[in-house]
């Protein structure tokens, strides 16, 4: 996989209130404007990597999801900001963040609206049972249109198992059950046929060039104690075993949506 850039943050526009971890808008020195992520804010780096992984993740299936590049926040930043809780967020978060490309004029999702491809859906509903999301939900889809097409944001609330680092190899092959509240599992027609496709893509060796996107630093920093070699291999060994044990929640995505139609 081609390497993430890596972009210096210049300019703070505004943030982005919807979430607890106050991403914001900011614009960098290529000239682009992105939606960025503190490693000070909220679950802090274990939400950065969630949101590399699964961002990468989607990207490596074909799904579409705005580019994703290292935001290096300076430690001038944070002196001038007159809120103070945007102020602190700022000064925990000098080095290297994560952002996303901003679609100018993009409207978030909107199931009502749009009725999703049935393909399209079980791609997703696949991917999200895959990285064990929760927060593709009515209530907070975390899709947009833009340009006619749909597109993913925000993986932060990915991975849970990362929170507790206790047991992961039963984590890896669970069922994913909150996926009856899954946005799209409705429309998800063709998860068989998704599984058999997307499980030939993600085969040990793509999971490894995806979890060798995830900067070392991090990995020491969100679970102290611990080498990155170990850290890295765990995400790299989740995920391989997770595809391997892709029946077990493509059966239970299968047994929810035939609950809700």
């Amino acid at each position: 996989m081609q390497p993430l850039r890596t972009v210096n943050v210049t300019r703070y526009i505004t943030p982005l209130r919807e979430g607890g971890s106050l991403p914001a808008i900011a614009e960098a020195d290529d000239g682009f404007t992105y939606v960025l992520k503190f490693r000070g804010a909220g679950q802090g780096l274990k939400a950065l990597i969630a949101e590399l992984v699964g961002g990468e993740t989607a990207r490596a299936l074909g799904i579409k999801m705005p580019e994703l590049v290292f935001a290096y926040l300076d430690e001038a930043f944070g002196r001038t900001e007159p809120d103070e809780e945007i102020q602190d967020l700022l000064k925990a978060s000098v080095g290297q963040n994560l952002a996303l490309h901003y679609l100018q004029g993009a409207i978030t999702y909107d199931p009502v609206v749009t009725k999703p491809d049935a393909l399209l859906a079980s791609q997703i509903v696949w991917l999200d049972c895959l990285l064990t999301n929760v927060d593709r939900t009515a209530r907070n889809t975390n899709m947009l249109m833009w340009r006619n097409e749909l597109w993913l944001i925000d993986h932060g609330a990915s991975l849970y198992f990362h929170h507790s680092w206790t047991n992961w190899e039963a984590a890896a092959v669970k069922p994913f059950v909150q996926v009856k509240d899954h946005v799209l599992l409705p429309y998800a027609t063709e998860l068989e046929k998704v599984n058999e496709q997307y499980s030939a893509i993600l085969t040990p060796g793509k999971i490894r060039e995806i979890t060798a996107l995830i900067p070392g630093d991090w990995l020491t920093a969100s679970q102290p104690g611990e080498s990155e070699e170990a850290i890295r291999n765990v995400y790299t060994q989740f995920l391989v075993n997770r595809v391997a044990s892709s029946s077990t929640f493509v059966n239970e995505a299968l047994h929810a949506r035939a609950t809700i139609i």
